[in-house]
């Protein structure tokens, strides 16, 4: 080993953007705010210098990376203009080897010489320099640091829905954060800053357009722009993937077919991995989406999804993975939508390639505030599983409502799934995928508490045994205010933010009870869609007699997809009451109520609990920066407003049918049910 020490003169403000802005959320969690008391003293005692210790002689641009991360860091931490620290005695040495498939693991110590950031490869030291600075920003001891951590999961995975044309599909923060137009030959700076964020959190995989893909963007002219990202995102251990059109051979191949069994389209697909990757060597691979809500695939030439997925697989080789959703339904299925993923994909297990990845969504059926686990999880045992999660809030107040998807997915990734462990378990071999909700606003995510789920995602792809309440306390700390008492009250507002959007919006179960198409706002009357399954009547079943879709051996028997135990267990629960079954609105509830008393009572409670949340933010005023408390509370004006509407909605329409009096002492509806049904909302806000 060749030592250097090399000692830094770093002008930060200049290399980073970021760090003289004002407090409008583009800093993230990466804000560094100086220190204070006890935690700034003894960051002053220690008195660090940055020193590198390289394998070879040459410059390496991801420790480049860590030290200019550090230098920024610390000296903001500080409270420092920007300045060459050449005198600090307490030493962090960077110190990795330089292997690049040594893993991603790191390690910092802390000795009598200092602190030692070290693993096995470069990327490790650039996640460990966040490591660090992640501790000393929530006011750890430097001299006492000691951390050592791998990542779970080898494909942590960011999925953008954004198109070429600058709109981002089910988007809330502004347009798309990708200049297709100027690129290849103007990178824009926010391009380095997104690439420092996601590497931040440990994300090391980009899919850069949507799965609704347009088929030109296989084209050479779209390879050099995808070379200059790649390219630019490589020192942060981001890989490129590509959302790849099934019939693009047919679209922009000249083939008169996209068939998989097809040698003319084998080839073509052949041909095409290879003029990416003699442009981006390390390119991931394709993230596909077929014979689904209209997109082509294998099915239209009578063949499967293994069949669509191994004809590309077998294109990328060892070099890529192809990714396949599961995300499928049709009007084809006549009995339940929630079933249909799990009849075409599970008779297919172990038909697929190595290099292939199915790609599950959390729930089985879209994203909705509350849903059960998918039973495709564990159902699969010899086929490469991926979770997709959604952080951008498409079901849930979209860019404005709070609402913290970390709990969600924790309930998800510790669900057992009776098949050989939890899900966290079964895709830990594999990876997280992440619909992504960064736009152009200045902020990233639209609303400034949206940037949390950004951050928790992130956090638990790498680690999913972190709890939602230690992400929110690292990301309310490190974003907004270290005092005690604000983070004492936003962190439980945040974890229970979720559950009042469940609450105000589909309570005991009830799912997909959204306006169609931009799923804005209630509209649980809307029963006249072509295809039944559009409907959000369809989900409801409400009628005279009672409400909810019944999935025992009575009705559709998906719960009979899960293992026995869980099937046993899911029924039970009085969060699922009315995914699985059809219950009589006067039923009794075990609190003692009629089941309609107690769905009465779930909807007030999500408006209680909204409104306390802005009574919380209220108080946290002298906490926060002038700009970013009166965007969130601003917001939360939006959310009670909504809440309630969405409150007031269903109950006239529930009322409408079972014709039953509210409870006495409840709040009747502000507007009679006509109202209601006549809003409209042609685009949904931020697309």
């Amino acid at each position: 080993m060749i030592a250097r020490l090399l000692a830094l003169c770093l002008a930060v403000a200049a290399l980073l953007p970021g760090a003289a802005r004002a407090e409008d959320g583009y800093d993230l969690w990466l804000r560094y705010a100086p220190l204070e008391g006890e935690a700034l003293e003894r960051l002053e005692e220690f008195n660090p210098q940055i020193a590198v210790d390289l394998y070879n002689r040459e410059d390496n641009p991801t420790l480049e990376a860590a030290v200019r991360e550090l230098g920024f860091g610390l000296h903001s931490l500080l409270g420092e203009p920007a300045r060459s620290r050449p005198g600090g005695h307490g030493r962090i040495l960077i110190d990795c080897g330089s292997h690049p498939t040594g893993g991603e693991q790191y390690f910092v110590t802390t000795d009598r010489q200092g602190i030692r950031i070290g693993g096995p490869s470069h990327i490790s030291c650039l996640y460990g320099a966040y490591a660090l600075l992640r501790e000393l920003s929530l006011g750890a001891d430097p001299r006492t640091i000691n951390l050592t951590s791998a990542p779970a999961m080898p494909l942590r995975m960011l999925n953008h829905w954004d198109n070429p044309d600058g709109h981002v599909e089910r988007g809330y923060a502004g347009r798309s954060i990708f200049d297709w137009w100027n690129l290849p030959d103007r990178l824009d700076q926010r391009m380095i800053d997104y690439a420092r964020a996601n590497a931040s959190i440990g994300i090391n995989a980009v899919v850069v357009n949507n799965v609704n893909a347009q088929a030109y963007m296989l084209e050479p002219r779209y390879i050099a722009k995808l070379k200059r990202l790649a390219d630019a995102w490589r020192p942060y251990g981001i890989r490129v993937f590509l959302s790849a059109r099934f019939s693009a051979p047919r679209d922009i191949g000249g083939l008169p077919t996209a068939d998989p069994l097809d040698p003319a389209v084998r080839a073509w697909w052949r041909a095409k991995a290879d003029e990416i990757y003699a442009a981006i060597p390390d390119f991931g691979g394709f993230l596909v989406k077929a014979n689904s809500e209209g997109q082509p695939g294998p099915q239209d030439y009578g063949r499967s999804h293994a069949d669509g997925a191994n004809v590309l697989a077998e294109a990328l080789g060892n070099r890529g993975t192809v990714i396949w959703r599961a995300f499928v339904y049709s009007e084809h299925n006549d009995v339940d939508r929630a079933m249909q993923a799990f009849d075409e994909f599970v008779p297919l297990d172990g038909q697929f390639a190595p290099n292939v990845i199915v790609q599950v969504k959390n729930g089985p059926i879209d994203f909705q505030p509350r849903e059960p686990f998918h039973p495709m999880f564990g159902a699969m045992p010899n086929t490469r599983l991926m979770l997709e999660a959604q952080i951008t809030k498409e079901y849930l107040g979209q860019g404005t409502h709070l609402a913290y998807l970390a709990p969600m997915w924790e309930e998800v990734l510790h669900a057992d799934t009776g098949r050989g462990g939890t899900v966290a378990q079964i895709v830990q071999p594999v990876g997280m995928a992440g619909v992504a909700n960064t736009g152009s606003d200045r902020n990233w995510t639209g609303s400034d508490f949206d940037q949390a789920n950004w951050y928790a995602f992130g956090r638990l792809a790498w680690d999913p045994s972190l709890t939602s309440e230690q992400i929110a306390r690292e990301w309310a700390a490190q974003t907004f205010s270290r005092a005690p008492e604000f983070v004492e009250a936003v962190v439980p507002m945040m974890l229970g933010s979720r559950q009042a959007v469940v609450d105000y919006m589909t309570p005991l179960g009830l799912a997909h009870q959204m306006a169609t198409g931009h799923h804005y706002g209630p509209g649980p009357w809307v029963c006249d869609l072509a295809r039944p399954e559009w409907n959000p009547c369809y989900y409801a079943r409400a009628d005279r007699q009672g409400i909810g879709f019944d999935r025992t051996a009575s009705g559709s028997n998906a719960l009979a997809q899960y293992a026995p135990p869980v099937a046993a267990g899911l029924a039970a629960d009085p969060d699922y009451l009315l995914w699985f079954h059809h219950v009589g609105w006067d039923q009794a509830m075990p609190s003692g109520r009629s089941l309609w008393a107690e769905l009465v009572g779930r909807y007030d409670t999500g408006v209680a609990a909204v409104d306390a949340m802005a009574d919380t933010w209220a108080a946290q005023q002298r906490h926060v920066d002038p700009q970013r408390f009166r965007a969130v509370a601003e917001n939360l004006v939006i959310q009670q407003a909504e809440a309630r509407w969405w409150r007031d909605a269903s109950l006239a329409w529930w009322q409408s049918i079972n014709g039953l009096p509210l409870p006495e002492g409840t709040r009747p509806p502000q507007h009679e049910l006509d109202y209601y049904r006549s809003l409209a909302f042609p685009e949904a806000p931020g697309q």
